[in-house]
């Protein structure tokens, strides 16, 4: 991975243009103010999913480096730079031979992982005790068990150890990877006697494990993790995400349990859109990542007073982050996996019905607190109005200003009044220096051919019923090499599906290709087949039009200037565009 990947895996696009401007959640994207024109109705948006933005009002688009590049007006190395110091990354490692050797340590790190999981896994099958936890005990399924990966431990000591060093990998590299540690001045495994559990990033690639004590030993913690690695960071790492992804967009919710086999268990169970974290610490990133997919988060921590606290704290999070976070309340003394064995529509129904987290938190302190003192309603207005300062949007922090006003039989006044000697921390957005955007004029005729041909690339590439009259206009029309790759990359593919997947021959255009995909959704989502039709002949007109416009005032700017026979040629050419607006 180099400078540009480790960003960003750090940063995400978000967070990056919500430091310049004032972003409000729009379905799965976020919208602002473009900064690059003046307007009054939001056209600037965001893709959390896909990485990108886009501003329909100028046209602009791209990456979170491009979007530094303008704002701050610096080439691609000071976005590089400022983009570094965001992330915390010294990019002095990226400088010399030794950016190579972390790159392909990194790969050996995977490999060793890799290897570790196949090794564990060919033991769990061949292990009884840990057959009998996982199958019987735990319930799972033969299926179950080799989707997630499950393995065994051996418990003499140095058998992973041996099994990796016959396939060449050092010692350095296997403790790096947190897969050895050293016993008595010589390399031993870390995990022993255990049931292992993969912990694979978003892309399925194994970073690390969690080893699930067997047997009974008092002095012996439960669970351990990985330690801190070059792949693996307990604050970044969501446990099940790569095999949830699919059911969190589909079912637009994501559920977040404590532990990793009560993921296991939710997924066998068929609520796939379930995710755990490394114990109850949720962090900001891993409310940033899911929030790609879906803006409504579940809670659903055990209801001991560490995971109802963790539940708490993680409001004020899901605050900084803008998602909408909900909690689940399972009954007393039981974890998922309890009531998914012993009443699955139960569990069903539980997390289909969440409690908003602020009415979840005012019941609770409701409960804890005696409301009808002065002491327990100056405590229990400043725990609620903390989180009504944290809300984004005017109308709720008035509902909720008028629930605490009921609850305490106290005026909207007073509550406002104590609201705004509230003391908190408050976001400032970074101001934006206009000398330091595009001094280049605004080309409107540009602008308006630019959004024009953007807006036929994406219905031709995610509309394949109207590819084919689409794409009859003359290669020139498309003044862009990306453009034209598009363009041909249809044509020789007239039934591609618009599955990105499939088109490995857009691969260094995929940026673009986003761009489209987002125009795609927000313009046309809501258009059925025949409104698409008319929509996307209109546009071909117009771009026809402003074409041949364009390029006859060329044309006649350097007639002026022509001899006699450069005239003739002008006018020749001239005639020859006429041709392009009867086709």
């Amino acid at each position: 991975m180099d400078a540009v990947e480790d960003i960003k895996s750090r940063l995400s696009i978000e967070d990056v243009v919500g430091d310049y401007l004032e972003l409000k959640r729009s379905g799965r994207n976020l919208k602002g103010l473009s900064p690059f024109t003046s307007e009054r109705t939001p056209s600037f948006m965001v893709s959390p999913e896909k990485q990108i933005w886009h501003d329909f009002s100028s046209g602009k688009g791209g990456n979170m480096f491009s979007f530094v590049m303008e704002i701050e007006g610096l080439d691609f190395k000071g976005a590089l730079e400022l983009l570094a110091r965001k992330a915390s990354i010294d990019l002095s490692q990226y400088r010399s031979a030794q950016a190579g050797s972390n790159s392909k340590l990194k790969e050996r790190l995977y490999a060793a992982n890799e290897a570790a999981a196949r090794f564990y896994q060919v033991q769990f099958s061949k292990n009884k005790i840990a057959l009998e936890y996982a199958l019987k005990k735990r319930g799972f399924t033969k299926d179950i068990a080799l989707e997630f990966r499950l393995g065994y431990s051996p418990s003499n000591g140095a058998a992973l150890y041996d099994f990796l060093a016959k396939r060449g990998f050092k010692d350095d590299e296997l403790k790096k990877a947190g897969l050895i540690t050293i016993r008595y001045n010589r390399p031993s495994d870390m995990f022993r006697g255990r049931l292992m559990v993969p912990l694979m990033d978003a892309q399925g690639r194994v970073i690390g494990f969690t080893a699930r004590l067997l047997d009974d030993q008092p002095d012996a913690p439960k669970y351990i993790n990985t330690p801190q690695s070059m792949l693996y960071d307990k604050s970044r790492h969501i446990y099940g995400f790569h095999l949830a992804k699919d059911a969190i967009r589909k079912t637009e919710y994501c559920v977040v349990v404590e532990g990793n086999l009560d993921v296991i268990a939710a997924h066998q169970a068929g609520t796939r859109q379930v995710v755990a974290t490394a114990g109850t610490a949720l962090t900001e990133a891993h409310l940033k990542a899911v929030s790609h997919f879906t803006d409504d988060i579940r809670l659903c921590f055990d209801q001991d007073k560490a995971g109802q606290t963790a539940a708490e704290r993680s409001i004020g999070v899901a605050g900084k982050v803008g998602v909408s976070l909900y909690m689940i309340d399972i009954p007393a003394g039981k974890d998922p996996d309890d009531l998914i064995k012993e009443d699955l529509s139960g569990w069903i129904k539980t997390i289909d019905k969440p409690l908003y987290a602020p009415d979840w938190l005012i019941a609770r302190y409701e409960k804890q607190l005696d409301i009808t003192t002065g002491p327990g309603k100056r405590e229990f207005s400043d725990i609620v109005l903390r989180l009504v300062k944290s809300m984004k949007d005017d109308v709720e922090r008035d509902h909720y200003i008028g629930v605490l006003s009921e609850k305490l039989q106290v005026s909207k006044d007073a509550l406002r009044t104590k609201l705004s000697q509230t003391t908190l921390e408050t976001r400032r957005l970074k101001k934006i220096d206009a000398d330091k955007l595009s001094k280049a004029p605004i080309d409107a005729s540009a602008v308006e051919r630019q959004k024009l041909q953007d807006h036929l690339l994406a219905l031709a590439m995610f509309q394949p019923a109207l590819r084919g009259s689409l794409l009859q206009i003359h290669a020139e029309i498309f003044e862009t090499d990306t453009a034209k790759k598009i363009v041909s990359f249809l044509k020789e593919n007239p039934t591609f599906s618009g599955n990105l997947s499939e088109a490995g021959a857009l691969k260094d255009v995929t940026e673009y290709v986003k761009i489209l995909s987002l125009q795609s959704e927000e313009l046309y989502r809501d258009l059925d087949l025949v409104e698409l039709r008319d929509e996307a002949m209109r546009i071909k007109t117009r771009l026809i039009e402003q074409y041949v416009k364009y390029k006859k005032q060329a044309i006649m700017s350097a007639y002026k200037d022509a001899d006699e026979q450069k005239q003739v040629e002008l006018l020749t050419k001239a005639n020859q565009l006429d041709t392009l607006l009867r086709h």
